[in-house]
């Protein structure tokens, strides 16, 4: 009976409830999704109190914030961008400060339109934040630093959250042609 309701579960429409696990199963049914590039788009460090900074008694406050964004290309393809924002402050210093806009180029065939919005928004960030997470921690150290190496994020809870908030839905646009 167990598996009479899996199979049921499987076959239901996506919903916003279940857009998440409905994007996964549809990758993992031979849907294709292959990432053509990943870029750099945009990139700052600031370490504006070095070297003072650098000798720091306590922790600092670690503030972040992650914004997606994704585009319809007119050649079929969609760029999806991935964009950290790392503050580290004391009392009300900066102490160091890094943004980081990272993009990729991907393929993607075989899914339901209705489920195209959690891909872009969910699995395509998934690809993407393994190598920005590098990149920060390697300029927080090259900066004096420990290396910040930033936690995995739940880019389902996000995409869940934000879709609650009604945020999602306008955030994948299409591309204008020049």
């Amino acid at each position: 009976m167990a598996d009479e309701k899996k199979g049921a579960a499987d076959k239901a429409p996506a919903t916003e409830a279940n857009a998440p696990d409905a994007a996964n199963e549809a990758l993992q049914q031979g849907a294709g999704l292959r990432v053509l590039a990943q870029f750099m788009r945009d990139f700052s460090f600031e370490n504006p109190r070095a070297p003072d900074s650098l000798r720091g008694e306590k922790a600092p406050k670690i503030d972040m914030d992650v914004e997606l964004a994704a585009r319809n290309r007119t050649d079929g393809l969609f760029e999806v961008d991935l964009k950290l924002t790392v503050s580290a402050l004391r009392e009300t210093e900066v102490v160091f400060h890094v943004e980081a806009l990272y993009g990729g180029l991907f393929q993607i065939e075989g899914i339901p339109e209705a489920e195209m919005e959690a891909v872009l928004l969910i699995e395509c960030p998934r690809y993407l934040f393994p190598f920005v997470r590098r990149i920060v921690a390697d300029i927080t150290a090259e900066g004096g630093f420990p290396p910040f190496r930033i936690d995995p994020i739940d880019f389902a809870g996000i995409y869940m959250a934000r879709r609650a908030e009604g945020a999602v839905g306008k955030t994948v646009t299409p591309i204008e042609k020049a």
